[in-house]
């Protein structure tokens, strides 16, 4: 594992759901391309329903990390790509995502409101940068 600081700057709001600034040192960066709500048969898991596919979003995100060696605590920055985002996702997106990063400072995140992904039923797409030891 590489090691990781969340520096909290003076005049930035300090924010449970993400950290403004994350110092990464480690022998390797691991870029996991955007995960859509596909299982490894290619079938959509939770068609209609943000918190399911975030969830499954989520988990496989953690497979590529693990096929990596590495892990959500190695994870330094998401960027959250969501369909047709209304300010309510958040929530829902977070109460998804938290317990992947259930013990640990979260990592720096964006989330960017888009008007559809490659495929019409995917609802979000997240990728993500890990440093490693």
């Amino acid at each position: 594992m590489g090691k990781l600081e969340h520096p909290h700057p003076a005049g930035l709001l300090k924010n449970a759901a993400f950290s403004q600034v994350v110092v990464a040192s480690g022998a390797r960066t691991i870029y996991v391309a955007g995960q859509v709500a596909l299982d490894e048969h290619g079938v959509l898991v939770g068609a209609g329903d943000l918190s399911a596919q975030t969830t499954q979003v989520m988990k496989n995100i953690g497979l590529a990390l693990a096929a990596a060696n590495a892990s959500f605590a190695d994870v330094v920055k998401i960027t959250t790509y969501v369909v047709d985002y209304r300010p309510e996702h958040r929530a829902i997106i977070g109460k998804a995502r938290s317990p992947f990063f259930p013990e640990q400072e979260p990592p720096a995140s964006t989330l960017i409101g888009v008007n559809a992904l490659a495929a019409p039923e995917w609802l979000i797409e997240i990728e993500a940068i890990a440093v490693a030891g």
